[in-house]
This record gives structure tokens, sequence and C-alpha cells, in this order.
């Protein structure tokens, strides 16, 4: 028997909980049990499918939504639930074990219900009774990452390549999670169906078995690479665009590049969010470069001409008035970072030093200036 789960104590999370504390607890949960972690664990096997199966639900905003309100509803309350083989016919009355009179629910297609079942079929993947042929396609889930880039190549744009973990179909079963030589046979849990059920009031609501993965189908001996599941964790390489003025936050959608669909569903998206790394010559202020350059005291005080390079590799001269105070500023313009037909300036910060140490013959010059300045030593 089939027992309804309440998706936010499958995750341990509070049914008001924020969307991001769900996600976080999710990718705690799915760290400590997925497979690659768990070799042959049986128990952490179906744990990782009851946990992601949890995700897909209440993780998605518009999902999430639906099951509240069936919630609310009292549809998800109290659920027990009957197996692929238990249909009694509409209107049949029956007694379960627990004594006469006790109900029990009819199993059927819930795309039946008009609206309802279309509420249902959103939330529960879009199955349908009748196997794992009825089983709508389904996209796969984006997966998110973090991605660390240079100063410049945020600045100025280029590519940069990324490695991620996906899920990938095993090759030695082609998916099927059988050994090789392997016979097929109908799932005892679903009666070859695909889906398993659970419902009150009357009805039932199915979701795909968890013993077939939704394939109506058992081998008689599990794929050895892949412990029956038909996949394989796999990093695959993508080559990620830089936008030209890109910044830390910024996200970039690679569509397609996420996780498989299941069913013939398309691949989900990869979502990369940009941490820019500092320079040791630029900082960023808005979209103008700011670079600081040291003059001495003499190159301060009389004046001089320094040679500056631009972000793409240019020479600029800049000429530094007699008399510049550490902190004036100098502007270059149009040199600066360009994003979306803007763009920012060069910015030359002066800064004064001061030597550490001088030789006899630069203290002497420095005393007689003091000197004739009025200043004692």
């Amino acid at each position: 028997m089939a027992q309804s789960k309440d998706y936010y104590a499958v995750l341990g999370v509070s049914s008001t909980a924020a969307a991001d504390d769900i996600k976080k607890q999710y990718r705690r949960l799915a760290k400590k049990y997925h497979p690659d972690a768990n070799q042959n664990d049986a128990k952490a096997a179906e744990r990782f499918k009851e946990i992601s199966e949890a995700y897909q639900v209440v993780g998605d905003a518009e999902k999430r939504k639906q099951y509240d309100d069936m919630r609310r509803m009292g549809a998800f309350s109290g659920f027990s639930g009957t197996s692929a083989g238990q249909r009694p016919r509409p209107g049949t009355p029956t007694t379960g074990a627990g004594g006469a009179g006790a109900p029990r629910y009819q199993d059927f297609d819930i795309g039946g219900l008009g609206g309802l079942g279309d509420l249902f079929s959103s939330m529960f993947g879009g199955t349908k009774a009748g196997g794992a042929r009825g089983r709508a396609a389904e996209a796969g889930q984006t997966i998110e990452t973090t991605l660390e880039i240079p100063f410049r190549t945020a600045a100025a744009g280029g590519k940069v390549p990324i490695e991620i973990d996906v899920n990938e179909d095993c090759e030695t079963c082609k998916g099927s999670g059988a050994a090789p030589g392997a016979t097929i046979k109908m799932c005892p849990e679903c009666n070859g169906r695909g889906v398993v059920s659970f419902g009150q009031g009357g009805f039932a609501v199915n979701r795909p078995c968890p013993m077939c993965a939704g394939r109506g189908q058992v081998p008689s001996e599990p794929c050895p690479t892949c412990s029956g599941s038909g996949e394989v964790r796999s990093r695959k390489g993508v080559l990620v665009q830089i936008p030209a003025g890109a910044d830390t936050g910024t996200k970039i959608r690679l569509k397609g590049q996420g996780a498989k669909g299941t069913n013939g569903g398309p691949a989900g998206d990869l979502v990369i969010t940009l941490q820019v790394q500092g320079d040791r010559f630029y900082q960023r202020d808005g979209l103008d470069l700011v670079a600081e350059v040291p003059l001495n005291l003499a190159q301060a005080t009389l004046g001089t001409r320094i040679t500056v390079r631009t972000l793409d590799g240019k020479k600029v001269t800049i000429r530094i008035p007699p008399g510049t105070d550490s902190g004036r500023r100098f502007r270059v313009r149009g040199q600066g970072i360009e994003k979306d037909d803007q763009k920012g300036d060069l910015i030359v910060e002066a800064t004064i030093t001061v030597p550490d140490t001088l030789t006899e013959e630069q203290e002497k010059l420095f005393r007689a200036f003091a000197e004739s300045a009025g200043m004692k030593s």
C-alpha cells in the first residue's frame, strides 16, 4: 500500500519556509543521499528519490502554490494508498483490513478530472494510468553553479571553460538499468503500469513507481555500472561566453545545458552566477576603470609625463602638472568598460610615494631644499 507523503516533512522544512531555505535543505539532503556517495545502498537510493520528488513540487513556485492549495482543501491529509492491482469498479463498496465499512479508494486516471486533473497532472509530472508509456515527457532540472573569472575577462568579455556534474544515460545499459544479458520482467510493485497510486475521498493520484522508476519493468539483474538506475554521474565541459561589462552577481543562462529530461523531454538549463576576481592594476567604479599610479616627490613637485596602458593594451600618455597632490585624478575619456552601448572612462589617480632611505647626496640636497624653504631640520 503506497502511503501519502508530506513533501515538507520529507525535506524536513516548514510549510512556510522560504524558497532559498528549501533549496539549501534539498541540496544538503541530495548530497548526503546521492547514489554516488552511497554505493549499493538501496535505502539511500530510495531516500534520494523521495527528496527529489518532493523538491520537484515544493521547489517550484507554481507547483508549490498548487500543492499548498490542495493541502488546505484536505486532499493530502490522511491518505491511504491503493496498489496498482487494486481497482474496484466505481460505486462498488469494499472493506479494508481496518474492519467492516472501512473505505477503499477507486484508482482512476486523474486526467479525467477536468481542471482538477490538470492540476494534479502538472504537479506530479503528467503521469496517467496505463503504464510507463502514458508518462508525459518532462524537462530536466535547471542546474545552478558559480564561476570565478578574471577581472579583465569580465570587463572586456571572452570565453571561459567550465565543467559541471550531470546525470547521463549509462553507456552499459543504454538507460534501461539492466545488466547485459539480463531478462526484463514486469515490475511487481506497480504491475507494469509505471505508477503507484495514493488517494482520498474516492479518487487516487498517480506518481512514478519507486521500484522501476516509472519504466513499468525491472531487470532480473541490475546493471553493474549504474546499479540499475540507468544513469551515471559524469563531468561535462561547457564553454561560457562572458558578456563585456559583466560583474559579480551577473547570471548567464545556457539553454539545454542542464540536467537531462525524462521520457524524451528536453534538457534543463544551466544558470551560472559570476564571481569576478580582483586585478592588480585596475579597480572598477561602475563603467569607469580606476588605476593608481605612483609618483615620486620630484615628479609631483616639478611635473612630468607618464604612460599607462588601457584595458585593451594601448598606451596613453598623461601630463602631470607641477604641484600635483596625492589623490588627484586624471580622466582619459572612453577608455573604460563598454556595456550596452555605453562606455566608461579610465581614471588615473596619482599616489605620492616617499622614499624609505636616501643616499648621502640625496639627503644633502633635501636639507638644502628645506633650508631654502625656511624649514628647520
